[in-house]
């Protein structure tokens, strides 16, 4: 048995320049972290004296003869890559839904990858798994996602990343002192708007309208180097970073059709009213989480205004996805242990 646990990511700035038709042109850079909430993967080889072959268990549970039968995209596409012959019981949980802006699928992606390269007995690098994870959801599953999601979940951390138009990318991770990550934590709350979402649906509109959008995606860029002085200058005002969040909130909502909505517009004026200093929709927009900057003593009013929204506390900079459990046991050896 493998068990993985890869985590979920926070997106502070420069969304929209990971996606590889902007980059490729422009260059593109984001800054943000991985926070202290995963996704797990468990997978093992199914003894052959079961009925099927394959099952997979996340919202749903399917068993099925043979992979072109899976539902699931990623699993299917994954273990097709990957040349998988034998039997393989999969297992999904996750600390948070899915859906919902933390790149939680691309997180199940390197989760899935880590867990089969362990299976086999070999040991991933940062780099391979977001590269492989890339190819899977931009390439082989031709899904409308940028290139962060991925970078995250692999590398894990607090950083800005780096897109180059030949397609590279570089992870630089963000020196912040121990005081600075404590404040900058006692600052932020996050809350679930209670809207899932395809994300792929809102990033295809964006992509669609990337010439009416270069202007905002420039001023969106230039953000993340502003926003790396306020996180690594000790002597930079932290509010700041707020202000930087409102102001990169109000570009993004432009980019495309179905990024906010009415309901979503209310949430934000009630919690800039509450004393919000900013904030953002995370991920491609149309809902899930609504990550927030607010002074500590104005918290408790966000709250109040917000009644009825979970929140969520979160902690930041997490590593990157890792195998947890290890104990690998082949099909043949489950079927002698079963005799």
């Amino acid at each position: 048995m493998i068990i993985t646990r890869t985590p979920f990511r926070v997106s502070f700035f420069g969304g929209g320049t990971d996606y590889p038709a902007w980059f490729a042109e422009h260059g593109g850079a984001v800054i943000g972290t991985t926070i202290d909430k995963y996704c797990y993967i468990t997978i093992r080889e199914l003894p052959k004296f079961f009925e099927h072959n394959y099952r997979i268990v996340y919202s749903v549970v399917e068993t099925v003869q043979k992979i072109e039968q899976i539902q699931h995209p990623s699993v299917r596409t994954t273990l097709t890559h990957f040349g998988v012959k034998s039997g393989l019981e999969i297992h999904h949980d996750g600390d948070l839904p899915a859906r919902a802006g933390l790149g939680s699928s691309s997180s199940f992606t390197v989760g899935l990858v880590q867990a089969l390269r362990a299976l086999n007995g070999r040991i991933s690098s940062p780099k391979y798994l977001a590269s492989k994870a890339i190819n899977i959801e931009q390439n082989l599953l031709k899904e409308a996602v940028g290139s962060q999601d991925q970078i995250w979940a692999a590398y894990g951390g607090t950083n800005l990343i780096n897109f180059r138009p030949d397609g590279t990318f570089h992870v630089e991770p963000l020196i912040i002192s121990n005081e600075r990550k404590s404040d900058l934590e006692s600052h932020l709350m996050l809350f679930f708007t209670g809207q899932n979402r395809f994300a792929v649906e809102f990033a295809q509109n964006q992509l669609d309208n990337l010439a009416n959008n270069v202007d905002d995606l420039h001023a969106i860029r230039k953000l993340v180097n502003v926003a790396h002085n306020c996180l690594t200058d000790p002597q930079a005002d932290l509010g700041d970073f707020g202000r930087l969040l409102d102001e990169g909130w109000l570009r993004k909502r432009r980019l495309g059709e179905g990024v906010t909505n009415s309901s979503i517009d209310d949430l934000y004026k009630k919690a800039k009213g509450a004393g919000a200093v900013g904030g953002k929709l995370l991920g491609a927009g149309g809902g899930g989480f609504f990550l927030l900057f607010v002074e500590p003593d104005k918290q408790q009013s966000v709250r109040n205004a917000l009644q009825g929204l979970v929140e969520v506390p979160i902690k930041i900079s997490s590593p990157g996805s890792k195998v947890m459990v290890y104990d690998p046991v082949s099909s043949e050896e489950c079927n002698m242990m079963s005799e």
